[in-house]
């Protein structure tokens, strides 16, 4: 049975983590921070390349790459060739979307109130080229996309449903199992932005469904800046033709053509990262190791201690929606301006997030939301840290 972690097991996770000794980070959906020992294999892989030549290193960089690659089908529950290892979310999510191919004028895209941005601008750039649509799925009355009016909304014209399954700009979490339910029982693609569920919850493609999941290494799972996993479920492949290839995606053949990668591989380039590889494999080992379950049910149990107080600050709007909530937490103080609250903060040393409308604009137009603060917790999270985080945002309230 999942369980929180103890004090003792948290304070030897931060003990290996050379960033929480120095800050107070309320930033992890941002970017976490990585371990010693992730520090160390990325140091390890340069000093290699350093010293052997950079490409001589490559054999023990390539190992590493594919290390990292059965440590994450390991983790979303998929075959290692389900996987590419890729740039960041937006690298990962934009090639997928683009291999779908032309639209066609009537064709419709559905997404949910809650859409990241970037991939909002990729969608519309190509709907308005070809004419196609894109509509927005109805939220319930806890601000969750609602799989009923998902269903209601079908047609034969549909194309893409596509999901951002934990908002940048709080806490709820979506309802990605019963969306992906909708979407195989009318065979229609699926796409989910993991970017902040990887690492943080339990993720079991074949349970939500997907055709198509992507996430970035950064946040939760405390990866390397610069790295992404995107899966593409094997039946799905052969639907997706990149708009990019080169020898690795797409080796030429004995007669001189390209022949596309049967696996998840078509999304990946020539030319990648070995030495960020070699800190991923380190970092999703980590998370296998502490146990995913129990990540969720330590973040879980921080993240409402942190909603509960702050609710009680006079002047403090805690902003988060949903039935089921994720370690993000949204707020506004009367007043002051999101970013203006983050500096004011980061002069004492705390670090929080601030996201304006670009971030998510459907949710935040449609909520009358002009910017958030966002204090992201992780498994990391100390009391102590949540109490010096209050006692900031108390001062701020008061002036």
């Amino acid at each position: 049975m999942p369980s929180p972690l103890s004090p003792a097991a948290v304070d030897a996770l931060r003990a290996l983590t050379p960033g929480a000794q120095s800050t107070t980070h309320f930033n992890h959906a941002g970017a976490s921070l990585p371990s010693s020992a992730t520090l160390e294999a990325m140091r390890a892989h340069l000093w290699r390349e350093a010293t052997m030549g950079p490409m001589e290193a490559g054999i023990a960089g390539r190992e590493q790459s594919e290390r990292a690659r059965l440590l994450a089908a390991r983790l979303l529950n998929a075959r290692p060739a389900e996987i590419a290892l890729t740039s960041g979310n937006s690298a990962g999510w934009g090639r997928a979307f683009a291999a779908l191919g032309p639209w066609r004028s009537g064709e419709r895209i559905l997404v949910g109130r809650h859409e990241w941005g970037g991939n909002l601008a990729a969608m519309r750039l190509s709907a308005q080229r070809a004419g196609a649509t894109i509509e927005v799925i109805p939220s319930d009355s806890s601000g969750a996309v609602d799989p009923q009016a998902l269903e209601a909304m079908l047609d034969d014209r549909v194309r893409l449903i596509a999901l951002t399954w934990l908002p940048a700009n709080g806490g709820l979490i979506n309802p990605a199992a019963a969306i992906g339910q909708v979407a195989r029982r009318h065979g229609i693609p699926y796409f989910i932005d993991a970017a902040q569920a990887v690492g943080q919850l339990p993720v079991d493609v074949a349970e939500v469904g997907c055709d198509v999941l992507t996430g970035p290494c950064r946040k939760a799972l405390r990866g390397p800046r610069g790295t992404g996993l995107l899966y593409v479920r094997e039946d799905f492949l052969s639907r997706l033709t990149p708009a990019f290839v080169d020898i690795r995606s797409a080796p030429l053949g004995a007669d001189g053509e390209p022949v596309l990668r049967d696996d998840a591989v078509r999304f990946e380039a020539a030319e990648a990262a070995p030495a960020l590889h070699c800190g991923l494999a380190n970092a999703l080992e980590e998370a296998l190791e502490i146990g995913v379950e129990n990540i969720r049910a330590q973040i879980d149990s921080v993240a409402q201690a942190l909603r509960g107080q702050l609710a009680e600050i006079p002047g403090v709007t805690v902003l988060d929606q949903g039935r089921e909530r994720s370690g993000l937490v949204a707020f506004n103080i009367a007043g002051l301006e999101a970013a203006s609250v983050q500096r004011s903060l980061a002069d004492q040393g705390i670090s929080i997030g601030s996201n304006g409308v670009p971030y998510t604009p459907l949710d935040m137009e449609s909520r009358g939301l002009k910017q958030i603060a966002r204090a992201s917790v992780s498994y990391l999270t100390t009391e102590t840290e949540i109490g010096r985080l209050l006692d900031g945002i108390r001062k701020l309230a008061t002036q």
